[in-house]
């Protein structure tokens, strides 16, 4: 099914198992539908199983959003307790569309009691108390964590009451958006009808040896591996470490989950040339989940002490500042938090770690697979074949559950008998009347507007260019370089970074200037710190670091306006 057909009944109000092939554009037509809600104002909640999924959806787990937690069993005693729970009580007696994610690594228990939950919160016999519902993900990834004793038909959450009840249309997305006309799609696709023959067997072989460059990722099935490459790796630096620890706020359960779904680890040691990965989104700064770099250096920061630089493949350079991963209650209020620097090592992840993630270049070693669908997982996060160097792969790694198989065959064809029934058929009519259904609008005027709220507020194609960009409108504006921080929700150190960059792209700066008392001290400690040429004064790229002159002021200025006197010294 194309996407435009999937977005058509989507917008019907149906409830929707939207599924597809890595890189099929689940999560694209999934932005797509919520913008779409979000100009007519229809309340829509997105959710994912996991804290991982969750951070790529701007979203909150579906654990959390419902009130289950970690539950199996709701008894009428816990629904009567959580309808006294305000922010639960709001938000779940207003939810219009609930779109969960990642589906298939929610457990069948849990599928069955947020059911449960909407029926109590919302009157309501109708599956999922009448709401439209939105699952989406591949039941070829790896499946739900469950008790020992389970087998996968216990925790496939389409064998689930409440999946059954909820009469889901399959819109089985099949073009392709990630690897192309690349052989790598034909062996995945082969992997999914369980069709591998010999040519698939010796294109994987082939890449054993193959030059994949300097900078991938190691992926292997078992943390120990993992954890191993990375420490020996990271103990073959001569050099000493720095070490941050993670601070966590708000209630223990909440924080708990939030440590387990966090790629960042509670403590993270770091030194200058390891390989590291971003593991958190952040727009603004110019990274993303995924991103891979080596740590450079460390500088003094005023609010947080010392902070990682790191660079990017690109050759962008970034000071790391914390990040915080929170769970909010309705009213806005965080109840949970976990504040870490979003790196971590990255010279080796886990297959599980790797779920979700878009990859370059890696080095996976499948010789170990103890899951069926670890070989898919690993081998789908890439984009193209020539990425891949595969060291060894045993049996197993190839297979796929044979139950998820049958599954997806059938899912299939009822994506097929839809697509035939809806593809020349006009739905605007149902689209207008589900609007209605849902006290949206439908005044074009107020949907433009909100349209373009939502485009200013979008995630930005082009990273570093746009937030720059945003940075020289407000300067240009004549707000200061705190006010622009304030208003932006960076820091005036980001702000300073991208005044840099416009500066040498000319654009006058003056308006910033700190003052001639203050250029001109910097001036002066610059310059004789460049005279006497101490190496511990300079970064590896030549720059002067900002501590050593910070530390020479009288009286001592922060480090900001160091950074901001510097840009009005020739």
């Amino acid at each position: 099914m194309k996407q435009e057909t999937a977005l058509k009944l989507l917008k019907a109000g149906e409830n929707v198992f939207l599924t597809g092939s890595a890189g099929a554009g689940k999560t694209y037509t999934l932005n797509q539908y919520i913008q779409y809600l979000k100009a007519r104002k229809v309340p829509v909640a997105i959710t994912a199983s996991t804290g991982i999924a969750a951070t790529h959806m701007n979203g909150m787990t579906i654990h959390t959003w419902a009130g289950i937690g970690i539950k199996d069993v709701l008894s009428d005693h816990d629904l009567k307790n959580m309808k006294e729970r305000k922010y639960l009580k709001e938000h779940l007696e207003n939810a219009q569309v609930l779109i969960i994610d990642e589906i298939s690594m929610l457990h069948a228990k849990q599928l069955n009691l947020v059911n449960q939950v909407l029926k109590y919160f919302k009157e309501s016999d109708e599956a999922f108390g009448g709401i439209q519902v939105i699952v989406a993900g591949d039941f070829f990834q790896l499946p739900p964590v469950g008790k020992s004793e389970e087998r996968n038909r216990d925790k496939f959450c389409f064998m689930s009451e409440a999946w059954v009840e909820a009469k889901f249309r399959v819109c089985y997305l099949t073009e392709q958006h990630r690897q192309g006309n690349d052989i790598l799609n034909d062996i995945l696709n082969a992997i999914r009808s369980q069709s591998i023959n010999q040519q698939h067997i010796q294109a994987l072989e082939k890449t054993r040896e193959q030059d994949i460059g300097d900078t991938f990722t190691r992926l292997y099935t078992h943390n120990a591996d993992v954890d191993q490459i990375n420490y020996q790796h990271l103990h073959a630096i001569a050099s000493n470490g720095q070490q941050f620890d993670a601070k966590c706020d708000g209630n223990a359960k909440l924080v708990e989950t939030l440590k387990s779904s966090v790629r960042a680890p509670e403590s993270l040691v770091l030194k200058k040339h390891a390989k590291v990965m971003f593991v958190k989104n952040n727009f603004d700064v110019g990274y993303i989940n995924g991103s891979l770099g080596e740590v450079v250096g460390f500088e003094e920061d005023d609010e947080y002490g010392v902070l990682p630089k790191v660079q990017l493949t690109d050759g962008t350079t970034l000071l790391v500042e914390p990040e915080t991963w929170s769970v909010d209650n309705d009213a806005g209020k965080t109840i949970a938090s976990f504040q870490q620097i979003p790196l971590r090592l990255a010279w080796a992840i886990t297959i599980h770690k790797s779920q979700g993630m878009t990859l370059a270049a890696a080095e996976i070693n499948l010789s170990h697979t103890f899951e069926k669908g670890q070989g898919y997982v690993a081998l789908s996060r890439l984009k193209s074949l020539s990425g891949l160097r595969l060291l060894g792969f045993n049996l197993q790694a190839l297979e796929l559950d044979s139950l998820a198989l049958k599954a997806d065959r059938r899912f299939q064809e009822l994506s097929n008998e839809a697509e035939d029934k809806f593809l020349d058929v006009d739905l605007s009519l149902q689209h207008k009347a589900f609007i209605r259904h849902c006290g949206g609008t439908l005044n074009e005027a107020e949907i433009q507007r909100n349209q373009k709220k939502i485009t200013k507020t979008a995630h930005k194609a082009n990273l570093g260019v746009q937030t720059v960009e945003e940075t020289r409108v407000l300067f240009e504006e004549g707000y200061h370089v705190q006010d622009i921080a304030t208003e932006r929700g960076l820091t005036p150190a980001t702000i300073i970074n991208h005044l840099a960059k416009l500066q040498k792209e000319g654009l006058d700066i003056s308006e910033a200037h700190p003052g001639e008392d203050v250029v001109e001290q910097v001036r002066k400690i610059y310059k004789r710190l460049v005279k006497r040429q101490n190496p511990e004064h300079f970064n590896e790229d030549g720059q002067i670091k900002l501590r050593p002159i910070v530390e020479a002021t009288t009286p001592r200025m922060g480090y900001d306006q160091v950074r901001l006197a510097l840009l009005f010294i020739k």
